[in-house]
């Protein structure tokens, strides 16, 4: 069965077609319905709330002709204590695929592991995979490069600024080592990236190559993505003040640009904070594209359910 929980769970060849994908997707959303998940049921099953995810695959499974099923903690079992095992197993009974949000990486898993049907990662505290291609598809096309990210995204450099141990900071140390981007993480030394993901990184056999500074100015230089995320993600609210504490000299200013490339962009995963993570100027400059990242979450979703629909039984 194939599922999608990390970024490389596809292949060369898989990943190539998702992107061309997602961008066929875009540019024909108008042609919609379409029957690619036709008669379907695909459940959402969130342990934790969200915007831009719950709202992209609601939409993107309607889009494909499929329908649907919200649940969370509050209206199944599990949240009753219902194992995960008995959960995956009622749930392969009755849908067509599964997409999670939640907390801990061994949770996704341990539902990939019992599930009958596609389980899809809509986020971890290790690793948030859909975002990241959504990234990437909004970098090949702000950039004008190819539509392929072995090709399109080598070399690009991209410095992620503030908690460079979060989830989106893995998963960007994941896509510089699947695509040959040159990944910069520039943030508190508390808070760089942990040996978690470069043991990933080893045993999925990717080179984890990025490097860590508390340079912010030294990061920038010739940097073609400028990026960061929230500072205090959920879970993580009893430590809202130390963080901030420690993370205010990593705010993303106007300052950082004129040491990266003449068209170097601004990217967030939103939401957005302004005057926190990122100054008010930075964020409603030209250079900002965080509402093309988040449009692109729909095309690359459907790209990818398309995907995992189409190869159920590998």
């Amino acid at each position: 069965m194939k599922h999608f929980l990390e970024e490389n769970n596809f292949t060369k060849e898989e990943i190539e077609s998702v992107f061309q994908q997602a961008f066929k997707f875009k540019r024909e959303r108008d042609q919609r319905p379409s029957n690619d998940l036709l008669g379907q049921t695909w459940g959402m099953l969130f342990y934790k709330n969200s915007t831009r995810t719950r709202v992209s695959f609601e939409v993107g499974v309607r889009e494909m002709g499929g329908h649907p099923l919200m649940l969370d903690l509050s209206n199944t079992q599990i949240g009753r204590g219902e194992s995960i095992e008995d959960t995956a197993k009622v749930l392969s009974r009755f849908l067509d695929g599964l997409i999670i949000r939640t907390h801990g990486h061994e949770i996704i898993k341990e539902f990939a592991h019992h599930a009958k049907i596609p389980v899809v990662n809509a986020l971890t505290d290790f690793l948030h995979p859909c975002q990241i291609y959504a990234d990437c598809m909004t970098i090949l096309e702000k950039t004008g490069s190819s539509e392929n990210p072995f090709s399109g995204l080598q070399g690009k450099k991209l410095v992620f600024f503030g908690d460079t141990s979060c989830n989106m900071a893995n998963s960007w140390i994941l896509a510089g080592a699947l695509w040959g981007m040159e990944i910069w993480l520039c943030g508190p030394k508390e808070f760089k990236p942990h040996e978690e993901i470069k043991n990933f990184c080893d045993t999925a056999g990717l080179s984890s190559n990025w490097n860590f500074t508390t340079d912010c100015i030294g990061a920038s230089k010739d940097a073609d993505i400028l990026y960061t995320d929230v500072w205090v993600s959920m879970g993580c609210e009893s430590e809202e003040n130390d963080r901030k504490a420690k993370m205010s000299p990593y705010q993303v200013k106007a300052q950082f640009f004129e040491h990266a490339k003449d068209d170097a962009l601004f990217m967030h995963c939103m939401p957005a904070h302004p005057g926190e993570e990122v100054s008010d100027e930075v964020l409603k400059s030209p250079k900002s594209i965080l509402f093309d990242q988040a449009e692109n979450r729909l095309h690359i979703q459907k790209a990818i359910l398309k995907e995992l629909s189409e190869n159920k039984n590998t």
